[in-house]
């Protein structure tokens, strides 16, 4: 079976997302915006696990989109635990360069996709 890198990063994301999740609840008792970032930063994932089976085109391209959405999303809530110091600068640096790295690749995948 062929390498797919961009759900093999979503996947590992999504378990760096599940123990911040962890880490968040146990350290700071926050459950509001751990609750929030655990929901956008696994969806991702999802939802290129299922493009993998679109029935069409324009259903692999809406499924990606939606996981680029969540991708932002999860950006925003790591800049918001960031700034508020509910995580520490490195794991900050460290998680937002990964989801900055998949926000570039699902964009390269949609803009390709679409412009074939």
């Amino acid at each position: 079976m062929k390498e797919n890198i961009v759900a093999d990063k979503s996947r590992r994301f999504a378990v760096r997302i599940i123990k911040l999740y962890k880490y968040l609840k146990e350290n700071h008792c926050e459950y509001v915006m751990s609750k929030q970032i655990l929901r956008c930063g696994t969806s991702i994932g999802a939802n290129i696990s299922e493009a993998k089976y679109a029935e069409s085109r324009d259903d692999f391209v809406h499924k990606l989109r939606i996981a680029l959405k969540e991708a932002a999303e999860t950006a925003y809530w790591l800049n918001i635990l960031n700034e508020t110091d509910y995580i520490y600068p490195k794991l900050y640096d460290s998680l937002n360069s990964d989801c900055v790295e998949l926000i570039k690749l699902l964009t390269n995948i949609i803009n390709t996709t679409i412009d074939n």
